[in-house]
């Protein structure tokens, strides 16, 4: 039985490159995969998974028009997995797209994305993942501060903390930081 499987992490907890090693062993055996990522991430551009470790993936972005079951179910050959990245951006029903490619087509999807937001929200996508997936899997990283595993997000405006504003705003480590709950309520300020 194929199973939705949801992989998160706070920024920077290496979420993406993950993606790039799995699409790797599989293509290393001859086994095909799809890569979706949210047409929202342009950092570097649309339509590519790229790791703050230089390495970098071409997907598909997923608009929120796109249906994924139907751009998995028209490849003519047999796909070993479904790979996407951001999943928190997704919507409910992208979410029910994923499960139907695991019941339907049989086909694995591994969905990595964040879990909560810069004020410690649920993302729509990340909340139905958690709902929907077979498997949820934590991927940690350190805090920026201290050697305490990160579980959120520290957004940033000009080195100073923020607490208030947009869920979506896309950034990196200029924008974000991952940190634990402590320096999340007490960030280093000299240190930004």
């Amino acid at each position: 039985m194929a199973k939705l499987y949801f992989k998160y992490g706070t920024m920077n907890s290496g979420k993406s490159l993950e993606i790039i090693k799995v699409a790797h062993n599989y293509e290393e055996q001859d086994k095909p995969v799809m890569i979706f990522t949210s047409a929202l991430d342009d950092r570097q551009e649309v339509g590519k998974v790229w790791s703050r470790a230089n390495f970098e993936r071409p997907a598909i972005p997923i608009y929120s028009s796109t249906n994924i079951f139907e751009e998995v179910a028209k490849v003519k050959k047999r796909i070993y997995c479904v790979l996407i990245d951001e999943v928190q951006f997704l919507d409910r029903e992208h979410i029910i797209q994923l499960t139907q490619i695991c019941d339907q087509l049989k086909i694995p999807v591994m969905a990595f994305g964040l879990k909560n937001d810069f004020q410690n929200n649920l993302f729509e996508g990340s909340q139905n993942m958690l709902v929907y997936a077979d498997k949820i899997e934590e991927i940690k990283t350190i805090c920026w501060f201290c050697d305490k595993k990160a579980t959120m997000n520290l957004r940033l405006n000009n080195g100073q903390p923020v607490y208030e504003g947009e869920q979506i705003q896309i950034g990196g480590n200029d924008q974000y930081l991952p940190v634990c709950r402590k320096h999340y309520n007490e960030p280093c300020i000299k240190s930004l």
